[in-house]
């Protein structure tokens, strides 16, 4: 018999009343792995009022302190590192390989969270005016939320909830209904590691389950991650709400091949980034932009095989390159996007569609597709497949490839490829994306820089983690004080002036 998510609020595991349940597949073989409750309204009021409760103790309890848990919970991490992959591959359809990278990249902001004390130190001046100092303080919130993806569901969670806490928060985390298997053990493992109950509650569900967060009065913050679509529908309704609002959308993002690039380097940095995770990931390249004719045909002639020879696996064999998709309806969905690239006139170099796997003929999986000769005004080069889909765009110059960056309506991540110093630092300093790699596929930052893209990518003034993650989980307080020593100054009414 399935088993079954509720939703965890106090410290408990609480069935909810909506008596809406989805069903959990294990992408690998389709078989139904687990069903989740679909919160209502008053299971996410239910969560709110029990983290409002909480949230004062948990602030007045000192940065120190709160570090402490996280440190807890990164050796509980670590401890559970197997276990964890384990339910996240055959939840997602990951490899168990790629799982424990998912893993690996949440625990960074959990250990920066650690420092938390040292980020909520205040600046001070002495003396600012006759007698008169100015401090400054960063407080919590308050109770905040957070909307995570399918595609990452042990990272995103962490990257919002672990900064959020450590700055004296409660956290309300709804994951996707999808894969909600490690967000809730990761919920139990924080109160193992000795977080009060209620100041990370997990409410799963729908719409119905957003749409609650997005209008309940007393959540202050709401970070999301996610298609723009649905990015831009969270930041409009957050904001008329009076919230202040965080949201990730989707991405396009190009890696520039300069003719002097190690061709070598490129190809393993081109399989790995767009391929990896059968490109389910938002930083995924899947577009690649050699730039002159050579160049092109050589990026091919070396492609064209390593794509044919990706090794497609079960999530649970450590060997392949990638797994199943997360969905048949994401299968489809991406099988769409070929057909629909072959109609626009691409070249499909490689057709993986009829990719079947021995022994798992109900499973999610599609091989690897490569199409050259793509142009921009077709839709698999303006939209975003997220699946193991790489487009080959070719620039007759360098102009041209850092224009196909711009001129795109996403900005999450994109990449450069060459050994000219000149180009990279041009590059980096003209292109007008969020994050940029120079020879590197996949410019995540690490978790004491912060993540974020530009356009139609982020919405927001805040990037997660980093001290971008620490100012969008607290507000400033500036305080100008002056104690009485003497001074009888009589009444004015003009601006105050510091001198």
């Amino acid at each position: 018999m399935a088993q079954t998510y509720t939703h965890f609020i106090g410290g408990k595991h609480v069935a909810g009343t909506s008596k809406r349940f989805a069903d959990v597949f294990q992408p690998m073989d389709g078989t139904i792995r687990a069903q989740v409750a679909l919160a209502n309204g008053a299971d996410v009021a239910a969560a709110v009022e029990n983290a409002k409760a909480a949230q004062p103790g948990w602030a007045a309890t000192n940065p120190q302190r709160r570090a402490r848990v996280m440190m807890n919970f990164v050796g509980l991490l670590n401890k559970h590192m197997n276990e964890l992959a384990d339910l996240l591959a055959r939840e997602h359809g990951k490899t168990v390989p790629d799982a424990k990278g998912d893993i690996q990249r949440g625990l960074e902001v959990v250990e920066f969270a650690i420092g938390i004390p040292h980020m909520l130190k205040g600046e001070y001046t002495d003396s600012a005016g006759p007698g008169i100092d100015i401090y400054s303080m960063r407080q919590p919130l308050g109770v905040v939320a957070g909307i995570t993806p399918f595609n990452f569901p042990a990272m995103i969670p962490m990257w919002k909830f672990a900064p959020a806490i450590a700055c004296g928060n409660a956290f309300i985390l709804k994951p996707s209904e999808r894969d909600p298997g490690v967000p809730m053990r990761l919920a139990e493992l924080m109160i193992e590691a000795g977080l009060p109950a209620g100041i990370l509650n997990v409410v799963n569900g729908d719409k119905e389950a957003v749409d609650a967060l997005l209008d309940h009065p007393d959540i202050k913050a709401i970070g999301f991650v996610g298609s723009t679509p649905i990015a831009e529908y969270i930041y409009g309704r957050g904001c008329t709400n009076g919230k202040r609002v965080q949201c990730f959308g989707g991405a396009k993002n190009h890696m520039i091949i300069m003719p002097d690039a190690d061709m070598d380097q490129t190809v393993n940095a081109l399989m790995g980034a767009g391929y990896g995770s059968a490109g389910e990931r938002c930083m995924a390249i899947s577009v690649a932009v050699p730039v002159g004719e050579d160049t092109a045909n050589e990026l091919m002639r070396r492609l064209i095989p390593r794509v044919e020879a990706a090794k497609i696996g079960p999530s649970t064999d450590p060997t392949a390159d990638f797994g199943p998709l997360v969905t048949k309806a994401a299968l489809e969905r991406v099988r769409g996007y070929v057909e629909i690239g072959v109609k626009e006139g691409a070249t499909l170099a490689v057709d993986g569609r009829g990719f079947k796997m021995q022994g798992y003929e109900n499973g999610y999986y599609m091989g690897g597709c490569l199409f050259d000769h793509v142009t921009t005004d077709m839709r698999i080069y303006k939209e975003e497949i997220f699946g193991p889909v790489l487009s080959v765009v070719r620039a007759k110059n360098y102009e041209e490839g850092l224009r196909l960056a711009n001129d795109h309506e996403y900005g999450n991540g994109v990449s450069i490829f060459t050994r000219d110093g000149d180009a990279a630092r041009d590059f980096a300093s003209k292109v007008e994306v969020g994050m940029v790699g120079i020879n590197v596929p996949i410019p995540v930052p690490m978790a004491f820089h912060s993540f974020g893209g530009w356009k139609r990518s982020s919405f927001g003034d805040h990037g997660m983690h980093g001290r971008e993650g620490v100012h969008f989980y607290t507000k400033l307080k500036t305080m100008t004080s002056r104690w009485p020593s003497g001074i009888k100054d009589g009444a004015s009414f003009g601006m105050p002036v510091m001198h």
